[in-house]
């Protein structure tokens, strides 16, 4: 039985205690350091003074590569799927 890790993570200046399985460790470490290096980002590029605000920046930025990744991944399917449907065709072809 895994045992669970006591964590804590750092964003935006502030702690947060967390219970993990081990093997979320290193995603939630990287995770939280690409926030803090895009709150920098937007903080550096534009006038914003809220920390709210930039917070809600970053979920906007990871929460619309998400959504484009699946995009991208169902417009990746239906071509996959076209191919299919000509390389079976052309077989058929063939096979008659």
């Amino acid at each position: 039985m895994d045992e669970k890790l006591k964590i804590k993570i750092s964003i935006a200046d502030r702690v947060y205690p967390l219970t993990v399985d081990p093997s979320q460790e290193e995603g939630l470490r990287s995770a939280s350091k690409k926030i803090d290096t895009m709150i920098k980002q937007f903080e550096e590029n534009y006038a914003v003074r809220d920390k709210q605000d930039v917070l809600a920046m970053c979920a906007l930025q990871f929460a619309s590569q998400v959504e484009q990744k699946q995009i991208d991944n169902a417009i990746d399917g239906v071509e996959t799927i076209e191919r299919l449907n000509k390389i079976n065709s052309i077989l058929d072809q063939y096979l008659k």
